[in-house]
């Protein structure tokens, strides 16, 4: 948990810093949160700028947070998930005591986003709006993709919990790890829906789910 006995472990005058101190301020929020959201956004802004931020599974909306603060051309974040976690808005006021500029501009939506005729009319993302996801659970990262898909947007996401189960497996999953296997269907699939690709890895030691795939169609801004 980030608090402030850790605000020692966060000197510099970096932008992570700068959002690390007051997260611990906040005392709320776990540590490998954090820096998922923090490796995860800054590999995703150096690609895709502009547009409004939908930060699917948001948890504490921390990814969405920061993806504002490194490109603030965005217009506004919209969180959105199942429950809205009631340290939210505690992460979400030490963030606005440093950067005021976030105030009014992150809201949170809570529905259910596993499926698309049930997708709130609230935060419908569009073409050039950026959905992002880190850690959407097993199959709800497809929904994710399916809904990018659907609106036409740039998406990025960070998979985990590959269940077999759940998830689409292709049929050449015996040949690879099963994790492996379905992140590979599913950029194939990405670029069947006409979009151009990118794979890249945040760090094993913040998290051994790193994998990192970036979408968005030749067309959009």
């Amino acid at each position: 948990m980030l608090n402030r006995r850790g605000l020692a472990l966060f000197p510099k005058d970096t932008l992570e810093h700068r959002i690390a101190r007051a997260i611990c301020e906040a005392e709320c929020l776990p540590r490998k949160e954090f820096f998922e959201a923090w490796h995860m956004a800054r590999r995703v802004r150096r690609r895709m700028r502009g547009g409004r931020i939908f930060d699917l599974a948001a948890g504490h909306g921390v990814l969405g947070a920061i993806m504002l603060l490194l490109d603030d051309t965005s217009p506004e974040v919209i969180c959105l998930d199942r429950r809205r976690p009631a340290s939210h808005a505690r992460v979400l006021s030490a963030l606005v005591d440093h950067w005021p500029r976030l105030a009014g501009r992150v809201r949170y939506v809570e529905d259910d986003i596993s499926t698309l005729d049930d997708w709130p009319t609230a935060a419908a993302p569009g073409a050039g709006d950026l959905i992002v996801s880190a850690h959407a659970c097993g199959v709800l990262t497809d929904h994710i993709l399916d809904r990018a898909a659907h609106a036409g947007a740039r998406v990025a996401v960070l998979p985990c919990c590959h269940d077999r189960e759940t998830c689409p497996v292709p049929a050449f999953a015996p040949w690879m790890a099963v994790d492996l296997a379905i992140d590979a269907a599913r950029v194939v699939r990405l670029e069947s829906e006409g979009y151009a690709v990118r794979v890249q890895q945040i760090p094993a030691e913040i998290t051994p789910k790193n994998r990192l795939i970036l979408a968005e169609r030749p067309s959009a801004g």
